[in-house]
Parts: C-alpha cells; sequence; structure tokens
C-alpha cells in the first residue's frame, strides 16, 4: 500500500520553508528556499526545495519547472564554488526513498577521488552549527556573486 504522500500535514520541509523550523538557509527567492542538508553525505551538501509544497517532481505545474530548474543550476553552482569542490551530484527521488514528502533535490558537492560510489553513501555531521553556519554562509555568498555577475 502506497502512503499519502502529497498531505502537507507535518511536513518537515514546509516547516523549515515557513521559518517555523530552523535551517542553515543558503538561498532562498519568491520560489524556492535552498538549506544545508543536517545530514550531509560531504559538507556544503544542500537541499533545494520549492516553496509551495509538492510531494515530488511529478506533481510541480510546467510553468514552474523552468524557474526552478533555473535556481537548481544557480544554487548548484554556488555549492560547487563555495565548498571549492571539482562539480556537483544532484539527484531526486520520486516516491520511493524519499524520505521526506516534499519534492527536493539534494546538490551534494563532489572532489575527485572523494571515495563516493554508486548511491550509498555514510553521512557526516558538521562539527558544530558555526561550522555548519560557515559552509551555509560560504554557499549563499557565492550565489549572491553570480546573482549580481549577471
Amino acid at each position: 500500500m502506497r502512503k499519502n504522500i502529497g498531505s502537507t500535514e507535518a511536513c518537515v520541509f514546509c516547516e523549515i520553508v515557513s521559518g517555523r523550523m530552523p535551517s542553515a538557509k543558503v538561498f532562498e527567492d519568491e520560489e524556492v528556499f535552498a538549506f544545508l542538508d543536517r545530514s550531509p553525505v560531504f559538507k556544503g551538501h544542500t537541499l533545494l526545495v520549492p516553496k509551495k509544497h509538492y510531494a515530488n517532481l511529478y506533481d510541480m505545474e510546467d510553468d514552474s519547472i523552468s524557474r526552478f530548474f533555473s535556481d537548481l543550476k544557480l544554487v548548484s553552482k554556488g555549492v560547487e564554488l563555495g565548498t571549492e569542490s571539482d562539480g556537483t551530484l544532484i539527484i531526486e527521488n520520486n516516491n520511493v526513498s524519499q524520505s521526506v514528502p516534499h519534492l527536493h533535490f539534494h546538490i551534494v558537492p563532489r572532489k575527485f577521488g572523494d571515495g563516493l560510489r554508486g548511491f550509498l553513501w555514510p553521512r557526516l555531521r558538521y562539527k558544530d552549527s558555526e561550522e555548519e553556519e560557515a559552509f551555509a554562509k560560504s554557499i549563499s555568498n557565492q550565489i549572491e556573486r553570480l546573482l549580481h555577475k549577471h
């Protein structure tokens, strides 16, 4: 039996977007909110979510997708530059393995030889909230720089 994944009731990401739950924000505009994953694959691992609740990508209106992916491109480049990485892994689940039933993309900073193989990986913790905020600020600064470059 399939869970009701479309419900906004008790949605952690809706709580974060609304400001009722704290997060290490790296970017926000009218449509999206980006923040550090609390259990990152690598430090700087960021989640990008639409502010409007969609259970998954299939539920998003077509006219919203272009703007969302433009923001995904911007935030991904900010993660890469802000973490001094060689690239990023961008991944999104629909229904299966979707721990929070709110559309979200994982943006994972990658370095050549980082040891990540396949899609099963260990998770890290930030040393403390100061380290977490330093990563959030670094990424946010790069996004701002990219926005003003155009």
